[in-house]
């Protein structure tokens, strides 16, 4: 393998960067509309895609360890230190290139991380403010498991069920 390689493997891991930010901005719509119902698919599909990433990324790893050995670089030298050893040609600007586009597309992917994070952190806050609204009247359990209060309201019981 070779420069030509490597290139295609960076191109492969932006599409995926790219697919992530689309199903992270994907996730943040069903955050802002409400959609919970939705939620846990659109969170599955985020983890599918991070787990494409990984993969690519350990490729690319390998990749960029042999052609820095080709180009007579340290074996466990990053995209940037590669594109800084490349030989005279295209190859420091493609990488460089490819290096720019990613750190932008991981901004991006930390900035939505961090606002769909902000959403989740509200609804949970809000769910839990509901449900502490409903019954004001909520007491701790005792030692035998039952609550302090004892019930004086009247029960209905469907016996038909």
């Amino acid at each position: 393998m070779g420069a030509n390689e490597l290139s295609a493997l960076l191109w492969r891991e932006r599409e995926l960067l790219e697919l992530l930010v689309f199903k992270l901005e994907e996730e943040q719509l069903l955050l802002q509309g409400g959609k919970s119902r939705w939620l846990q698919h659109a969170t599955r599909e985020v983890e599918q895609v991070l787990t494409l990433v990984r993969e690519a990324g350990l490729g690319r790893s390998v990749e960029v360890a042999a052609l820095a050995t080709e180009w007579g670089s340290s074996q466990d030298a990053t995209l940037r230190e590669l594109a800084a050893s490349a030989p005279s040609g295209p190859w420091t600007e493609i990488l460089g290139a490819h290096l720019k586009a990613m750190a932008d597309l991981t901004t991006q992917i930390k900035q939505l991380k961090d606002v769909n994070e902000q959403f989740i952190r509200a609804a949970s806050r809000s769910t839990q403010e509901t449900l502490a609204g409903l019954n004001p009247d909520v007491k701790t359990y005792d030692a035998h498991g039952a609550t302090d209060v004892a019930a004086t309201a009247a029960r209905l019981f469907d016996r038909n069920l």
